[in-house]
């Protein structure tokens, strides 16, 4: 008995031993539900996406051609708003005002977003005669802009419509509509908000850009609504990190080598910049300038006898960005800042990194 119970239990182990690989594989397969790489449902997933990217790329291609003078018209309202751009819309349409908000207000725009159901119940007041507001319903029938609308009509707020169907009552009330051109949605029923929320969602980034290019919205305002993100740091000018004043390591060009070493050491640069009278900078001491004229003498000599002439230089209203890029080209740390011929920073490699733009 002993005998064959060992036996059985080999024959059982054995073959799951043998086939071990084999079983965590398919276990895996399960686990993890892998597909095949190929296959019908690979093929039917690629199928879904295409027609999903096709339909809205038809979508905003249709907008395109029917804009009309309506869309300047809101863009006049726009302009003249004294307070806020005011943004609302229910369910997809709301999560798509949000984004326009945002954008209008990173770009030049002041706007928030007001949600219509909140508006009923006390954030009207939120809403005042200065400001304007753009509503958002593909239907044009939404309930809960109701309040929201009536508002605007009773202190005469211009109000912007966004819809995808003339006649409508949010269209007919509105000072200007601006109507969506008819489109298959990408939902396979046809049902689900996709092409209207895609089309929508680019009209608003039209609405922004247009307004940008009309106030002239510079680099600069885009770095102040910015400072925390990556596209602030990449816009920060050396200005904006460079040392100034009392930290400029400067000697005139007839200081002997034995002081400008006490300036050099004590600015923590590692170099030295030679100015005339005029604080025009006329070269720079480094540690390979000391190097290239060590000998007994070398103390004796004038900055501007051991001095590199004529050195790389950067404008104060340069990006940071390029003046990382001067210093890695040229492969050096330190960069003299120059304002009209004259002396008025320096940056180091190190503000470039500390800054977050590397």
């Amino acid at each position: 008995m002993k005998a064959r119970t060992a036996k059985s239990r080999t024959a059982k182990e054995t073959p799951n031993k043998e086939r071990g690989a084999k079983v965590i594989s398919m276990k895996s397969r399960k686990a993890l539900r892998i597909a095949p790489e190929h296959g019908p449902k690979h093929a039917g997933d690629m199928a879904a996406a295409q027609r999903v990217f096709n339909l809205e790329a038809e979508g905003i291609a249709a907008l395109a051609r029917t804009l009309d003078a309506d869309f300047s018209r809101a863009l006049d309202l726009m302009m003249g708003c004294q307070g806020r751009i005011v943004v609302s819309g229910m369910g997809k349409s709301g999560h798509v005002a949000h984004k326009i908000a945002a954008t209008l207000a990173s770009t030049g725009t002041p706007a928030f977003f007001v949600h219509p159901g909140e508006a009923s119940h006390g954030d009207l007041g939120m809403i005042t005669r200065g400001d304007v507001v753009l509503a958002l319903s593909n239907s044009g029938e939404t309930a809960e802009l109701t309040d929201l609308v009536a508002h605007t009509r009773r202190f005469r707020i211009p109000l912007i419509a966004i819809t995808g169907r003339r006649p409508s009552s949010l269209a007919d009330n509105a000072d200007v509509a601006l109507v969506l051109p008819a489109a298959a949605e990408a939902c396979p029923m046809g049902l689900a908000p996709t092409t209207s929320t895609t089309m929508t969602l680019a009209l608003g980034d039209a609405i922004a850009v247009a307004l940008m290019e009309r106030r002239g919205f510079t680099a600069d305002e885009f770095q102040m609504r910015h400072p925390g993100g990556r596209l602030g740091r990449k816009l920060l000018k050396v200005s904006d990190i460079m040392h100034g004043g009392d930290e400029l390591p400067l000697v005139p060009g007839k200081m002997t080598m034995d002081k400008a070493l006490i300036e050099m050491t004590a600015k923590h640069f590692g170099c030295v910049g030679v100015v005339d009278a005029k604080n025009k900078l006329l070269g720079v001491v480094t540690d390979g300038d000391l190097r290239r004229n060590m000998s007994p003498k070398l103390l004796a000599k004038t900055a501007g006898e051991v001095m590199t002439a004529s050195p790389v230089t950067i404008r104060p209203q340069a990006l940071a960005d390029e003046a990382l890029g001067v210093m890695n080209a040229r492969s050096i740390t330190t960069l003299f800042v120059v304002d009209k011929g004259k002396t008025v920073g320096i940056i180091h490699v190190h503000d470039c990194l500390r800054s977050g733009i590397a």
